[in-house]
């Protein structure tokens, strides 16, 4: 297919639009966001009067929150570059007050010394060296062979396995969405163009590359990057030794919620009876064909074994105490044993280039954000004028409301980060103000944001997967309306009573700490 060149225009107005459609942007929208971004920021910074409550601290800190959430909707920079620039305009404005004429540089770049961030980058490193062995692609193949695939309902089901696998590997629910592409692909490809068929590939896709990633990444907490910026809020506020198998536990339910989006999609797209086309035996001849597992893709394995056994036996483990360090401590040994001079065959370029480093560079700017906001004032200021709208409500019709005006908010928002990023610690702050568990609270909230299936423009894996080609955003929005549904009724009913039978219900704030 000829490639379309780019209307090209004179004038330096038109060497930047030249520029942004070379870049596959939208001129618009990029330019619209940046500007409406910068005027925003200074209108709120310097022309506004501080509402009553709010210091001039708080004030530079709503005006970087603006900022940045709309660099963030628009994409107008690259989300890496914006979070890296949330410390920058934080010394800028003096969002956090100086200490002796000096800016406060260890809370201002707190975001990127937080032991989880480093957790990540481990995570991010075997995610690349994995996709350079094409040790992803033969997880993915090898389960739906053992299990015999050869109907819709064993696809997915299949694939959900490999999300729950993968989750442990690949940090971030677009880089594992990104992964299995290739693997749905190849999947869908073997089915006919049939109405049933068409339907049964939209079921597949969604199903495996969205709903899946997501409620696997709640799960596991390296899966899921807003489950970082949760810990790292909780761990600020004395809530500390929340463990990689304490988090496991701690979220283990939400997996059953895929039986309930399973039940539904497969109703929805009607997919019943629908084959795969050349059945188990395609799936086992792509399998197959992948040969026997190197020595390169064993090691690789091996060290993950050895890391994962070390993030679950640290301080206050409910299996086994080996050691007092944190995760993003084990992360960095991690790192080093990777690196071991020839212990894989990958070359350092090669790896960097496949590691997410504008998701590192957001993941760190996200929560430096969500520090300054506490710090500021921010957060307690928005928290005390959202209270007064639900202050009469009891825990569930709070907890309802909430949620409902999370989904509401994220229509127009890309990124769960960056979301998580603003509402946590506003949220954290509002619980004691309605009587409730800041742990429990935060998490039942938070936790939902994660399932805003309306739009695929609302998470980044929902993007990935509608590259597919397979379904329509109409098809999208009338399967995902229920399952965002599906998705607060699961947290109000089972999730909350969860949380209460661990010791930290959500209705009782004075409950102790059981971590």
């Amino acid at each position: 297919m000829e490639r379309v060149v780019p209307k090209s225009r004179n004038g330096f107005i038109g060497y930047l639009l030249n520029n942004l459609e070379e870049c596959g942007k939208n001129p618009v929208k990029a330019i619209g966001g940046f500007i409406a971004a910068w005027l925003l920021f200074f209108i709120i910074w310097k022309v506004l009067p501080n509402p009553e409550g709010l210091s001039d601290n708080g004030m530079a800190v709503l005006a970087i929150v603006v900022w940045a959430s709309i660099m963030w909707v628009t994409e107008a920079m690259p989300v890496g570059i914006t979070g890296i620039s949330v410390p920058t305009l934080l010394i800028l404005t003096e969002g956090i007050p100086y200490v002796k004429g000096k800016p406060p540089m260890n809370i201002v770049f707190s975001g990127f010394t937080k032991h989880v961030v480093w957790l990540c980058l481990f995570a991010f490193f075997v995610g690349a060296i994995m996709q350079l062995l094409k040790l992803d692609r033969r997880i993915a193949l090898g389960i739906l062979d053992k299990i015999k695939a050869s109907n819709v309902g064993r696809v997915i089901w299949g694939m959900f396995f490999v999300n729950i696998v993968l989750g442990f590997l690949i940090p971030a629910a677009n880089a594992r969405a990104a992964t299995l592409l290739p693997v749905v692909k190849g999947i869908t490809n073997l089915m006919g163009d049939t109405p049933e068929e068409r339907e049964a590939r939209k079921a597949i896709v969604i199903q495996s590359l969205v709903y899946g990633t997501m409620i696997c990444g709640v799960f596991i907490m390296t899966a899921h990057l807003p489950n970082m910026i949760m810990v790292g809020i909780f761990d600020d506020n004395g809530f500390k030794n929340l463990g990689y198998l304490d988090w496991m536990i701690l979220q283990l339910p939400y997996l059953g919620m895929f039986v309930l989006t399973q039940f539904w999609v497969r109703f929805h797209f009607k997919t019943k009876g629908v084959k795969v086309g050349g059945g188990h035996a395609a799936i086992h001849e792509e399998y197959k064909a992948l040969g026997p597992m190197s020595p390169a893709e064993g090691v690789l394995l091996g060290i993950f074994v050895i890391v994962a056994f070390l993030f679950m036996t640290g301080k206050g483990s409910p299996l086994l105490e080996l050691h007092h360090h944190q995760l993003g401590v084990m992360g960095l040994v991690g790192i080093l044993l990777l690196f071991i001079p020839g212990v894989t065959p990958c070359t350092w370029k090669a790896v960097q280039q496949r590691t997410i480093w504008g998701t590192f560079l957001l993941l760190g700017g996200a929560i430096t954000m969500t520090a300054a906001m506490t710090k500021s004032g921010l957060a307690g200021f928005l928290a005390h004028h959202i209270h007064e709208f639900v202050m009469d409500m009891n825990w569930w019709q709070a907890i309802l409301t909430l949620m409902l005006g999370t989904h509401v908010i994220r229509i127009g928002m890309l990124s769960n980060v960056a979301a998580i990023a603003m509402l946590a610690p506003v949220v954290f702050a509002m619980a004691p103000k309605l009587g409730l568990h800041p742990v429990s609270f935060t998490l039942l909230v938070c936790d939902t944001d994660t399932y805003a299936y309306l739009l695929p423009t609302q998470i980044t894996a929902a993007v990935i997967a509608y590259g597919s080609g397979e379904f329509s955003i109409t098809d999208y929005a009338k399967c995902g309306w229920a399952c965002i549904l599906i998705a607060i009724a699961y947290g109000l009913l089972v999730m909350a009573p969860w949380y209460a039978f661990l010791g930290i219900p959500v209705w009782d704030a004075t409950a102790p700490w059981p971590f």
